[in-house]
């Protein structure tokens, strides 16, 4: 039923590319041939089996012109029964014919299998549905549940299709909910702090309307390059949230500023209206434009990621670019637009002032600043101490890939001893099955035991996989999860609980995984693991030797679990080994030899029966009781030129022990060592490891031992934005320096970087203190929006220097008058990062939450500090102060509040 109704029905759905099924058994018709009427015939089974073939062949015979009207000629001999398959002839013995019943047991029954399959413990077919490459798997799923309860109507009764055991669509469905409740509420956020403080209701609806506006955009971009909503694109845009109403804001900001100070004045000074709308937007322009230049430059060396970290993190880079993108479109036409359409009642609003949120902020800020403008070295000395320290701290920080998924579900590595039957690994695989149903969290299991007819995946006997399906939990922006006396997740007190059951099989290797980071694995290592020591050389009983030599050392190691070696065991094995002087006395070439033991003991398909529009197969092969014991199997008899002859006579027979395989890699032998990491950052296990090997480990000559695995892929992508990342740091110089006309001033702007720094390692600290790629490109990207504090300062500097404005009197103007807006920008931009930060364990936001704590934390140390370190450099050493130190300080101290 699942091979001809079921699997033809999914096939047929667009976008499956292949339906792999495994379990059950599959009708087959079997000719089972008796050694004593062979041997009483005088015949073979290559000779039956040659019979049989022919006796089941249909043949075309042209046509017949009969009454006007032309007649195909077909001959129609195909076998459609047990009694044509009992007919069949096969040869002629003192004249009589001799067919197959005379030899054989005809029947129908099971074919061999190499695999099983079970849903709960419990035996069942197992359909694997792959899609094809671009496929969009809700859509596909969707598809399926109605193909599925179609064909549920026409299965037979007690029959039943289980659509729930593993759907990717399901973790997709969860991440994607995530990442949309945190993308409103970081929106929420957004509106809330541009509301307290700004203090209008039309000004916080014109910055609002950029959100909408550079998503939608940024949606229509993703489909013109062909991308889809995924949690990577939807997390590019929540992390992009907060700072696509930075433009927006500094632009609104800076025109209702310019307008209640134009309401100020008096009725006959007044400038009109448009003009000042005009003049405010065009004085924030160049900051704004060369601000979202220097963002959108910064995040380019995702771009130049490979591998597996390219493919994931790329579409997030795209929706962040090209939805901040649009974000200063939207800023430099849209804002302006409903600004003058908007905004008229506070242009004739004399009594209109700064909300109470920004005047309470300036009062408290006027005099810290004051304090600080002259003691530029205080200042500097405490940053570059606050530098050090956080630069020193980073080398206790540990090391990973990329942060680990929650997927919902676990893949679990489930391998016996070799040469272990079918039978025992699928009672040992079903026992595994019940121990982890025994645990409230998981509530499914499918399990694969060795392989499917179908599987290009090649798996033995003795190995499984299943797939388990867990409780997701949809935390909301309110929830936490909770961590025991050790600090673990609820995940990995899962796993460790896991672990501790299953060891109660003896015998068997099991390795816990997720679906997703299982198939990374298998990518960058070709092993199950997430780290695989490869020993390599010439010798398999030395590179045995080695190899547990590896392992001893690598379970000294914390944070190792799931240790285990390829090929542990050998398989047991019954070789047949011919005589070659024997074979040639016999006139039979090895070639001939080896056909005739496979189709004395695996047998042969030579034919197929049609039932209906279903075909099955005829199998030849020797009855089973003629394989019970070496002796008896050394009478088979093997077709010769001679005549036939007994096995016995043309080989050796006996029993030993083998390799299970032998694996190759890069044209050499290679015996891994593999495990995970519980407990413990990825790098800090590697490094461990490679250090007792090396202490440890002799290798003779002509071996040698390498490492494979995700800290690989670390290391390059991580050299990648390092490099990639400096090469931004000096396009960035060369922004600022356009921008602003000036050395000196663009490299006190750069400032904001180790300011940021700062409080990003204290972000890193905060979401694990484990360095990843998602990590780095947090850094990058902080980097690139903290200077946007330095630009607008700087350039409002310039511009009361070029309204006359000298000294220290500008610079603390201008720190006022932009200490608004930077706050604004800063606040929106890292609080809006929040959601992310508090569904941190949550599906879909494995990624980005480690770059939202180093953005968050950098931000709101490069903000507070920007405040004050810029102005009392810039006093210092910034190209417009105008006037002697002291002259400045003399103009501050004079018109402190």
């Amino acid at each position: 039923q699942a091979d001809w109704d079921v699997r033809r029905r999914l096939l047929a759905v667009p976008g499956v590319s292949q339906v792999i099924p495994i379990g059950g058994e599959v009708r087959q018709y079997q000719v089972l041939l008796k050694q004593d009427r062979l041997l009483a015939y005088k015949l073979t089974a290559e000779e039956v089996a040659e019979a049989v073939k022919k006796s089941g062949e249909s043949a075309s015979a042209g046509f017949l012109i009969h009454q006007g009207q032309e007649n195909l000629i077909h001959g129609i001999g195909r076998l459609q029964s047990v009694s044509d398959l009992e007919s069949s002839f096969i040869a002629t013995r003192d004249g009589q014919p001799v067919r197959v019943k005379d030899l054989a047991e005809v029947k129908i029954g099971p074919a061999l299998k190499r695999g099983e399959g079970s849903h709960n413990g419990r035996p069942a077919v197992i359909l694997a549905i792959q899609k094809q490459p671009g496929a969009n798997t809700l859509e596909l799923t969707k598809r399926l549940d109605q193909v599925m309860d179609e064909i549920q109507t026409t299965l037979p009764q007690g029959m039943k299709l289980e659509k729930h055991i593993f759907r990717q669509a399901n973790f997709i469905q969860v991440a994607i909910r995530n990442v949309v409740d945190a993308l409103r509420d970081g929106t929420l956020l957004v509106i809330l702090i541009v509301m307290l403080f700004l203090a209008n209701g039309r000004a916080t609806l014109i910055t609002a309307v950029a959100v909408p506006l550079s998503l939608v955009a940024a949606i229509l971009a993703l489909k013109a390059f062909g991308a889809t909503l995924n949690t990577m694109t939807l997390g590019g845009m929540a992390l992009a949230i907060g700072d696509l109403v930075d433009d927006a804001i500094v632009d609104v900001e800076n025109v209702l500023r310019r307008l209640r100070e134009n309401a100020a004045k008096a009725l006959e000074d007044r400038t009109p209206f448009l003009q000042v709308v005009y003049r405010a937007s065009m004085e924030v322009r160049s900051s704004i434009v060369y601000a979202t230049a220097i963002i959108c430059v910064v995040f380019t060396p995702i771009f130049f990621l490979s591998g597996v970290e390219g493919r994931m993190l790329q579409p997030l880079g795209i929706a962040f670019t090209v939805a901040l993108g649009a974000s200063l479109v939207v800023a430099l036409t849209v804002t302006p637009a409903l600004c003058a359409w908007l905004l008229p009642k506070v242009a004739n609003d004399p009594d209109a002032s700064d909300s109470r949120v920004v005047t309470w902020v300036k009062a408290r800020y006027a005099p810290i600043l004051a304090w600080a403008m002259p003691k530029w070295k205080l200042l500097a000395a405490l940053g570059g101490a606050g530098l050090v320290v956080a630069t020193i701290s980073l080398t206790f920080t540990g090391r990973s890939f990329m942060p680990e998924f929650n997927e919902g579900s676990l893949n679990v590595t489930f391998v016996c001893l070799p040469g272990t039957p079918l039978e025992v690994s699928d009672r040992l695989g079903r026992q595994a099955e019940e121990i982890m149903l025994k645990h409230p969290e998981v509530v499914a299991t499918a399990r694969r035991t060795g392989r499917a007819e179908l599987d290009e995946h090649g798996q033995d006997v003795f190995g499984a996989e299943i797939e388990v399906g867990l409780k997701m939990k949809d935390r909301s922006i309110f929830q936490f999860v909770s961590r025991t006396a050790k600090g673990g997740t609820e995940k990995e007190e899962l796993l460790a609980a896991l672990r501790k059951s299953l060891a109660q099989i003896p015998g068997v290797f099991i390795a816990l995984g997720q679906p997703i980071s299982h198939r990374v694995d298998h990518i960058l290592s070709g092993s199950r693991a997430a780290i695989a020591v490869k020993v390599f050389g010439p010798d398999r009983l030395e590179l045995r030797r080695i190899a547990l030599e590896v392992k001893a050392e690598m379970a000294q190691v914390r944070g190792v679990v799931d240790l285990a070696m390829e090929a542990e065991a050998a398989q047991p094995q019954l070789a047949i080994k011919p005589d070659r002087s024997a074979l040639a006395s016999a006139g039979l070439t090895t070639q001939d030899f080896a056909h005739a033991l496979e189709l004395s003991f695996a047998g042969e398909a030579v034919a197929q029966v049609r039932e209906g529009n279903r075909s099955f197969d005829v199998l030849v092969r020797m009855e089973p009781s003629a394989h019970l014991d070496a002796e008896r199997l050394g009478s088979l008899l093997v077709a010769t030129p001679m005549g036939p002859v007994p096995i016995s006579q043309l080989a050796k027979i006996d029993f030993e022990r083998a390799p299970a395989f032998i694996p190759r890699e890069d044209n050499q032998r290679k015996l891994a060592v593999t495990c995970n990491v519980g407990g413990r950052d990825l790098f800090g296990v590697v490094e461990d490891i490679q250090a007792r090997v090396k202490e440890k480990v002799k290798l003779p000559q002509g071996y040698q031992i390498a490492y494979g695995g995700q800290f690989e892929s670390g290391i390059g992508a991580a050299r990648t934005l390092v490099f990639l990342g400096m090469g931004a740091m000096v396009i960035v110089f060369g922004l600022l320096y356009l921008a602003l006309r000036s050395f000196r001033d663009a490299t006190l702007v750069m400032v904001n970087l180790p300011l940021a720094w700062m409080g990003g390692v204290v972000g890193l600290w905060a979401s694990g203190g484990v360095m990843s790629v998602a990590t780095l490109i947090g850094f990058i990207t902080l980097f690139g929006i903290a200077t946007r504090n330095g630009i607008m300062l700087v350039t409002h500097i310039h511009h009361l220097h070029d309204e006359g404005l000298r000294g220290a009197e500008a610079i603390r103007q201008a720190a006022l008058e932009r200490l608004s807006p930077i706050l604004m920008t800063a606040l929106t931009a890292g609080l809006a990062l929040v959601p992310i930060i508090l569904r941190r364990h949550a599906p879909g936001s494995e990624i980005q939450a480690p770059m939202a704590f180093v953005i968050l934390f950098g931000l709101l140390s490069s903000t507070a500090l920007n405040m004050l370190v810029v102005p009392s450099l810039y006093l210092r050493f910034g190209s417009k102060v105008g006037q002697r130190r002291e002259e400045g300080l003399q103009v501050s101290r004079r018109d402190e509040p």
